[in-house]
C-alpha cells in the first residue's frame, strides 16, 4: 500500500468517484471539553431538537458542518449512547417492543455501547472533505455492495480478517459510531427503526463506520488496488465499480473483440 500523503478532501473524492457513493462520508468528532469544541466553528446550527441521525443526514446530504450537544438531541437512545444521560427504566420501556419481555428489555438497553457518563460535551458532524478536525469516526451510508468494497479495503489495508460487527436493536447510528470509537474497530449495521424513519434512508442502505485515524489508509488501499487491478470492482476485475452487472460465468453472456 502506498504511503503517499493524502488529505481528507482527497479521500472523499476517491471514495465518491471510485465507489460512486450517493452521499458524502461523514466525519464524526466527540469533544471532551467545551474549550476544544469552541476551536472549531460550525456552518449551521440546529434550530430545533432532532435526532443524531438527522445531524448526520444533513452533513452527508446537504454538505453542512454541524455541532451539537445534549440540548439539541431529541432521541433518548442517543442521549444515553453519548453518555449525556444514564440508562433508566423509562427508557427501557421503549425497548419492550423489540423483545416483548420487560426484564430482558432492561438487559438489552444496558448492553448497548455508550460513552462514559458526562465525558462528551459536544459533537460535530461534517462531510469528510470539510472536517476542520481529525475525526473520531467516519460514517458511510451506502448500499451493501459499496459497504463490501469499503470493508474489504479495510482488510487489505490493516491485515485484519475476518471482521465482526455489532448489531443492537436500535441506536444504529449513534450507538454504531460509539461502538466503533470505543473499540477502535470498523463496524457495519442495518438501520434501526429510528434511523430508517428520521435519518432519510429509504433505499436499503447500511451504515459503515471506520475509526477516524484509519480512514486515510483505507482510501490509500482503494487507490492502490484500483491502480494494480485496473478498476475498483471486486466482482469484475479490471472494471470500474460496480463492474459488468451480469450473471457471473453465465454461458449466455459472452463478448469477443471486433475483428
Amino acid at each position: 500500500m502506498s504511503n503517499t500523503e493524502m488529505t481528507y478532501a482527497e479521500a472523499q473524492e476517491l471514495f465518491e468517484r471510485l465507489l460512486k457513493l450517493d452521499y458524502h462520508p461523514v466525519a464524526i468528532k466527540f469533544f471532551k471539553s467545551e474549550e476544544e469544541a469552541a476551536k472549531y466553528p460550525a456552518e449551521k446550527k440546529a434550530a430545533a431538537k432532532m435526532t443524531f441521525c438527522q445531524f448526520t443526514a444533513a452533513s452527508r446530504m446537504a454538505n453542512y458542518v454541524l455541532k451539537g450537544n445534549n440540548n439539541n438531541i431529541l432521541c433518548e437512545n442517543c442521549l444515553t449512547s453519548f453518555g449525556y444521560t444514564a440508562p433508566s427504566d423509562e427508557e427501557a420501556k421503549g425497548h419492550f417492543k423489540y423483545v416483548v419481555d420487560d426484564e430482558y428489555a432492561k438487559e438489552v438497553m444496558a448492553g448497548k455501547p455508550r460513552m462514559p457518563l458526562g465525558e462528551v460535551k459536544e459533537f460535530m458532524t461534517a462531510p469528510l472533505a470539510k472536517t476542520p478536525v481529525e475525526p473520531d469516526v467516519v460514517m458511510f451510508v451506502c448500499n451493501p455492495l459499496q459497504a463490501y468494497h469499503i470493508l474489504n479495503d479495510y482488510v487489505g489495508a490493516f491485515h485484519v480478517h475476518p471482521l465482526q460487527f455489532n448489531h443492537t436493536v436500535n441506536s444504529a447510528v449513534c450507538g454504531g459510531a460509539v461502538w466503533s470509537f470505543i473499540n477502535h474497530k470498523p463496524n457495519m449495521n442495518t438501520m434501526c427503526s429510528g434511523s430508517y424513519t428520521s435519518g432519510k434512508t429509504e433505499k436499503g442502505e447500511v451504515n459503515v463506520f471506520i475509526p477516524g485515524d484509519q480512514i486515510l489508509d483505507v482510501a490509500r488501499q482503494l487507490a492502490h488496488r484500483t491502480e494494480v487491478m485496473g478498476g475498483a470492482s471486486f466482482p469484475y476485475n479490471g472494471n470500474e465499480w460496480p463492474g459488468l452487472d451480469a450473471c457471473k460465468k453465465c454461458p449466455m453472456i459472452r463478448f469477443k473483440d471486433v475483428e
